[in-house]
């Protein structure tokens, strides 16, 4: 059965490349329809996928995805087929020349400094639940973790006398990341004064916890930036937004690229370039609104 070569393509995935849970499972996604299409078209042998059968999985895909998605799947069949042919499988590469289409490189959404002070104003009281969310606003700001890696700390993978924190990024890789004192402080006030009633009677490794003392979970973690976000009246935000403001940010008051990259973990420093732009751009609005002579109009 071709659907066998799946979970031997995902352990392979976790074990040798070290991906990441949520990366894995995109994968298994996107590799799942795949194969419920070749199931469809009548073929039970990688020996018999086509160039052309690939073509026509595609066309179907750009019925209802976009670019970016679509992107991406290809890119899951291009790993699935490398590996099979790796692995012995067969001989057959049929998506060797298979182009994805260009992504449109959109300009993430950033928050401007006043923006972000008033997000982070939100979380008023001196609940449990209120100390908690207080820390997660000021500790994605801070330091620009994805929200992922923020669920993922541990209490002791925070080192508060010394201001940093350690965490795995993509591909498991650990980064060592600077706490700023606002967020050392909001840490410190949760751990001291809301963590212990969360953890109750028992003794769980997760930095931040849920009403029943386990790991906060990813979605919980958006749920309280959007429900911040509304309350600060400054649009649609999501927790990555406070990742690409605290990049903007950095580099909009000359920190080194290079620097920028690493506190974020890219393994490429063209992702962190994108930032620039989002600077230049800014830079661009505010010279076409305040020079005599900026604007065309």
């Amino acid at each position: 059965m071709i659907r066998d070569h799946l979970l031997d393509f995902l352990n392979y995935l976790s074990v040798e490349k070290g991906l990441a849970k949520n990366s894995i499972a995109a994968y298994e996604l996107d590799l799942r329809r795949y194969l419920d299409y070749l199931n469809d078209v009548g073929i039970t042998s990688f020996d018999k996928v086509t160039y052309d059968l690939i073509l026509g999985y595609l066309k179907r895909l750009r019925e209802e995805y976009g670019d970016a998605s679509v992107a991406r799947k290809v890119a899951s069949l291009k790993a699935f087929h490398k590996f099979l042919v790796r692995d012995g499988v067969t001989e057959n590469f049929p998506t060797a020349d298979i182009k994805a289409p260009k992504k449109a490189r959109k300009l993430p959404k950033v928050l401007s400094v006043a923006q972000v002070g008033k997000l982070l104003d939100q979380p008023l009281g001196a609940s449990v639940g209120v100390i908690r969310d207080r820390a997660i606003l000021e500790l994605l700001y801070s330091s620009g973790l994805r929200v992922s890696e923020l669920a993922a700390l541990d209490a002791e993978d925070v080192d508060l006398r010394n201001g940093y924190l350690r965490c795995l990024g993509k591909a498991s890789k650990e980064r060592i990341v600077p706490l700023g004192s606002h967020a050392s402080e909001a840490i410190t006030e949760y751990i001291n004064k809301s963590r212990p009633h969360l953890a109750g009677k028992y003794r769980p490794a997760a930095l931040f916890l849920n009403v029943r003392g386990q790991r906060l979970s990813r979605q919980s973690c958006w749920k309280a930036v959007k429900k911040y976000a509304e309350k600060a009246e400054i649009g649609d935000i999501y927790p990555h937004s406070l990742r690409h403001s605290f990049a903007t940010h950095l580099l909009a008051n000359g920190a080194d690229l290079r620097v920028v990259q690493e506190l974020l973990g890219h393994a490429n420093i063209s992702t962190t370039q994108i930032y620039t732009h989002v600077t230049k751009e800014k830079l661009r609005a505010v010279y076409e609104r305040a020079h005599p002579k900026g604007s065309k109009g």
